[in-house]
């Protein structure tokens, strides 16, 4: 079981970023991963990561269509790609973040 941090965000901050969101979290729930996902939507910053949870993850995934600020995971192993991998298939995702 793998320990993941994610953060979703689309342009627009509407639909894409909580689909993403979804797709992660169902993707971690059928692969038995633990995972917290923070939203950059158009209502700004939801479900924030905190420190601990970035220093317990694993893998912190980016599944984004906007620049994502990432210095708050250095000396983290990042995963990036965009929001529709994530909407698409939110578990083979997650298994290629682990992978990489």
């Amino acid at each position: 079981m793998a320990h993941i941090v994610a953060i979703t965000s689309c342009p627009t901050g509407i639909a894409h970023t909580y689909m993403a969101a979804e797709g992660l979290e169902n993707g971690a729930k059928k692969l038995g991963h633990i995972i917290k996902v923070e939203t950059q939507g158009s209502v700004g910053v939801e479900n924030k990561l905190t420190e601990a949870e970035i220093a317990a993850a694993d893998v912190v995934i980016i599944a984004a269509d906007t620049n994502v600020d990432k210095s708050r995971f250095n000396g983290k192993k990042v995963y990036e790609t965009n929001s529709k991998a994530a909407i698409k298939d939110g578990a083979g995702l997650i298994t290629t973040a682990l992978e990489s």
